[in-house]
C-alpha cells in the first residue's frame, strides 16, 4: 500500500520513542479524554444506537526489543450491568478474539478491520473467549494471555510486532462499552514502553456531559505524500461541534453527523502537519445534554487508504503555534 511505503525511517523512530512515554497501550488512550469503546450487538440489526457494523478492531504494536510476555486485558467485557446499554432486556453475547501472526495486520485491506468482512479476521488465532451477563467481570478486568511477542507479526517499518484484537456482538441487541490495556501483569495494568494501539474505525461512546472538560479526541498520524484527508463519521446525531486543530491549524470546523447516518467532510493538509499528528476535538453541544451518544469515524487518504487513530498520538498531542510576523516601523524624522 501506498500509505505504508511512504513511512519514514523518521516516522518509525517517532513511534517506538514517543509512545511508551504517553501510556499508548490503554484503550480508549489518556490523551483522548474517551470513556468507552462501543459494540452493539448484530441481533436486531438496528445501526440507530450507533454502531454501524456490530464489531470494532484494535490493533497493539510491540517494539521488537521487547521480549517478555504480555497480556492483552479487558475491563467490563460482558454485556449486562451498570456500565452497558439495556435494549429491552439483556440478550446479547460478545466475541473477543487475539490475532497474531503473518498477515495479521498486512493480509490485505480488509484484514486491518474497518468493516467485518473478508479477512477482517486474518492471521493466527492466539486466543478467544464469549461473554454475555456475567456478574463476575462486570466492571472488572479479564485478561488474555500470556502472549510471545514473537508471535505478533513482524513489522519492518515500525520495527514492532503487531497483535489484533476483535470484538464482535454475535449475538442479542445491547451496547457493550468495554476497554483495553496492553500489559506486563496479567493483574494489574502495567505498561509496555514503546507500545502503542491504533484502530482503522474508531467507535465510542461520548460523555454524559457537555461541560467543556470533557473534550473528546483522536489523533490521525498525517505521514509523507499525504495531499488531503477524508473523514467520514456516523451517527452523531447533530451533538455539538468537531474541529481539527494541528501545530498550523488553529480549529477547523467539519460537519457531523445527525441520527442514523453518514456524513463526509474533506480538507487540504498542510506541509507544516507531514509527519505529525492532527488533534480530532469532539466537543457536545452545550443547549442541552445528549445522553447515551455512540459515534463512529474513519479517515482516510487520497489514494482511498484508511488512516490509523493511534492511542497516543504520535510524536505528542499537537498544539497550534500561531505565525508571528514582526513588522519593523521606521522611526520618526
Amino acid at each position: 500500500m501506498r500509505l505504508h511505503q511512504h513511512i519514514t525511517i523518521l516516522s518509525a523512530l517517532i513511534i517506538i520513542l514517543s509512545a511508551g512515554d504517553m501510556c499508548g497501550q490503554a484503550v480508549p488512550g489518556v490523551d483522548e479524554n474517551i470513556p468507552y469503546l462501543m459494540t452493539f450487538g448484530k441481533g436486531g440489526n438496528e445501526t440507530s444506537w450507533g454502531d454501524d457494523d456490530f464489531s470494532q478492531t484494535f490493533f497493539f504494536t510491540i517494539p521488537k526489543e521487547f521480549k517478555e510476555p504480555f497480556f492483552i486485558r479487558i475491563y467490563d467485557p460482558d454485556v449486562s450491568g451498570n456500565t452497558d446499554e439495556m435494549n429491552g432486556y439483556w440478550d446479547t453475547r460478545m466475541l473477543y478474539s487475539v490475532f497474531g501472526g503473518k498477515g495479521c495486520y498486512t493480509f490485505d485491506k480488509t484484514s486491518q478491520g474497518e468493516d467485518p468482512v473478508a479477512n477482517y479476521k486474518s492471521g493466527v488465532m492466539l486466543a478467544s473467549r464469549v461473554f454475555a451477563v456475567d456478574a463476575k467481570y462486570d466492571e472488572k478486568w479479564f485478561t488474555f494471555g500470556p502472549f510471545n511477542p514473537a508471535d505478533g507479526e513482524y513489522y519492518k517499518k515500525w520495527s514492532a510486532f503487531i497483535f489484533k484484537i476483535v470484538c464482535d456482538g454475535i449475538a442479542g441487541d445491547d451496547g457493550n462499552l468495554y476497554r483495553y490495556f496492553l500489559s506486563k501483569k496479567a493483574d494489574s495494568n502495567v505498561p509496555i514502553e514503546g507500545a502503542n494501539a491504533f484502530t482503522h474505525e474508531y467507535c465510542f461512546r461520548m460523555w454524559n456531559n457537555n461541560d467543556t472538560a470533557y473534550v473528546s479526541h483522536i489523533y490521525p498520524f498525517i505521514d509523507s505524500g499525504c495531499i488531503y484527508l477524508k473523514q467520514k463519521n456516523f451517527d452523531w446525531d447533530n451533538d455539538g461541534n468537531f474541529i481539527v486543530v494541528s501545530n498550523v491549524r488553529k480549529g477547523q470546523r467539519q460537519d457531523i453527523s445527525s441520527e442514523d447516518n453518514w456524513i463526509e467532510g474533506r480538507f487540504s493538509i498542510q506541509p507544516e502537519e507531514i509527519g505529525k499528528s492532527l488533534d480530532f476535538r469532539f466537543y457536545k453541544r452545550s443547549d442541552y445534554l445528549v445522553r447515551n451518544n455512540n459515534v463512529v469515524i474513519s479517515v482516510e487518504n487520497q489514494y482511498g487508504e484508511k488512516l490509523p487513530f493511534w492511542s497516543a498520538p504520535i510524536g505528542g498531542v499537537p498544539v497550534y503555534k500561531p505565525k508571528v510576523k514582526v513588522i519593523k516601523i521606521p522611526p520618526k524624522k
